[in-house]
């Protein structure tokens, strides 16, 4: 499986940012996909993932202000962020869960700056 991230960037506080990930390769069997985030002095955390059917999980960090969108049974999810925080800088990494195996995008930076 590989998987393909694109947005992040650079926002100011309060502001909104998308991240996407989409699957290519292997992609029979892919049960969830979402997104980790690596913040400076924290372990990598998971931030929001789908399952296919649509169940969702999230940080309770991120709860009501994430929204994580899309089918792992298409490929393809967004994540939308919106009233970011400073605390929500960090690279974000989006992951892919097939057939009881991990697979991890590259990172994309978002940085909240005040």
């Amino acid at each position: 499986v590989q998987l393909q991230a694109s947005g992040g960037g650079l926002v100011q506080a309060g502001g909104s940012l998308r991240l996407s990930c989409a699957a290519s390769g292997s992609t029979f069997g892919l049960y969830r996909l979402g997104w980790y985030r690596q913040t400076p002095g924290k372990q990598r955390e998971l931030v929001a993932d789908t399952s296919r059917g649509g169940s969702a999980n999230y940080a309770d960090s991120v709860k009501g202000r994430f929204t994580i969108s899309g089918d792992p049974a298409k490929n393809t999810v967004l994540l939308q962020m919106n009233s970011l925080k400073l605390e929500d800088t960090g690279v974000y990494y989006c992951y892919a869960l097939r057939l009881g195996d991990f697979y991890w995008g590259q990172g994309t930076q978002v940085t909240v700056s005040s």
